[in-house]
């Protein structure tokens, strides 16, 4: 079944797929389809849809009802990340399951609100207090905006942590084929609840393990906080209890990069040469490997899925033998840097940046450095 649609219209039939019963959102250029979507479909499905009167309520909203037990979602773009700061913090310090979807643009600031641009890149991922790991998924075409979606609630429930939808303005209003019946569908996973005498909101024994879910669902006494805590959510200023919780914040992720790693390798054998490409610049990337192989060039692409945690594993599998990197990039060479830490110093890492809000062509790229 085919079906004519682009990665915003996606990401609100992922969310539905998924299990999202609320939606709170603010308009905003280009993430609004999202919102007028939820608002319209959540209703009509039992679920709960709000504009609310700015960022900084949406995502408390979101907050609210996850604790309450539903599967929540906003979606916004960069000028609303920055808003999000304090209550994204909140979800992450005090493990609250939910989504957010940044649909960029050209910033900072108001910048060029209806052009693209990646420069979200390393915000998602540090845009908040304490410097503890963020997941950060990211869709390269419409038919990616849906299983990403489920994939980032899959992941929200499981380990208690918000997770971001990394889009951008050209993967997010692209209208393209969708066969809806090849589709790769994710199961839809519920959060693990606590059993109903279990009170204790954060009680863990090994520092990677998640604490069981504990609702608001009227039944028993639950305490969440946003400040240092022991197992039971009172504030604490115990140096050890401190860095013991702290320490399992940074365990249950990193302890679980490798399999959080989402990417799609396109190896060909004897390749000097490694692109890697994530959302929009990544078709780009695509087109070039294409044009160079038809010349008879051997060239590797990796398109990241996952920008965070860092998926070292894929990018050390796919650097073997490679003498040359490609980054196309609409920002500075956020994620370059990256690889660079990766590489270090083993093979050149060539950056190909615009943030003049056009498109890098695949032209752009094989003259960065693949040989003609």
């Amino acid at each position: 079944m085919l079906e004519f649609a682009d990665g915003n219209e996606m990401v609100a039939e992922g969310a539905l797929a998924a299990g999202c019963d609320f939606f709170a959102g603010y308009p905003i250029t280009p993430a609004t389809p999202i919102l007028v979507r939820m608002l319209r479909e959540l209703p009509a499905r039992g679920g709960v849809g709000i504009e609310a009167e700015d960022e900084i309520a949406a995502l408390g909203f979101c907050i609210g009802a996850s604790l309450a037990g539903r599967k929540a979602m906003t979606a916004t773009s960069g000028p609303g990340m920055s808003l999000f700061s304090e209550n994204l913090g909140l979800a992450l310090f005090a493990e609250i399951p939910l989504v957010i979807v940044d649909v960029q643009r050209q910033g900072p600031a108001t910048g060029s609100a209806t052009a693209v641009a990646q420069g979200d890149v390393q915000f998602v991922r540090w845009g908040t207090a304490g410097g503890l790991p963020m997941v950060v998924l990211c869709p390269t075409t419409a038919a990616d905006c849906y299983t990403l979606t489920v994939e980032a609630f899959n992941l929200a429930e499981t380990l208690r942590t918000p997770v971001v939808l990394l889009s951008d303005k050209e993967v997010a209003t692209t209208r393209e084929r969708v066969d809806l019946s090849a589709l790769e569908r994710p199961a839809r996973r519920a959060r693990a609840q606590a059993p109903p005498e279990q009170t204790q909101t954060y009680r863990f024994e090994a520092p990677a393990e998640i604490p069981p879910f504990v609702p608001f669902d009227g039944t028993r006494r639950v305490r969440v906080t946003g400040s240092s805590h022991d197992d039971d959510a009172y504030i604490t200023g115990d140096a050890f209890t401190i860095g013991r919780y702290v320490e399992h914040l940074q365990a249950k992720i990193e302890d679980r990069a490798a399999e959080l790693e989402r990417v799609a390798w396109d190896a060909q054998e004897g390749a000097r040469t490694l692109i890697v490409g994530y959302g929009v610049t990544a078709r780009s990337a695509r087109a070039a490997v294409r044009a160079a192989r038809r010349r008879g060039e051997r060239i590797s692409l990796l398109v990241l899925h996952s920008l965070w945690p860092l998926p070292r594993r894929a990018l050390e599998r796919a650097l073997e033998g490679i003498e040359r990197v490609i980054v196309p990039e609409l920002n500075p060479g956020l994620y370059r840097r990256e690889i660079e830490r990766v590489v270090a110093g083993r093979t050149q890492v060539v950056g190909v940046n615009r943030m003049d809000t056009r498109l890098i062509s695949p032209d752009e790229i094989l003259r960065a450095g693949v040989p003609a």
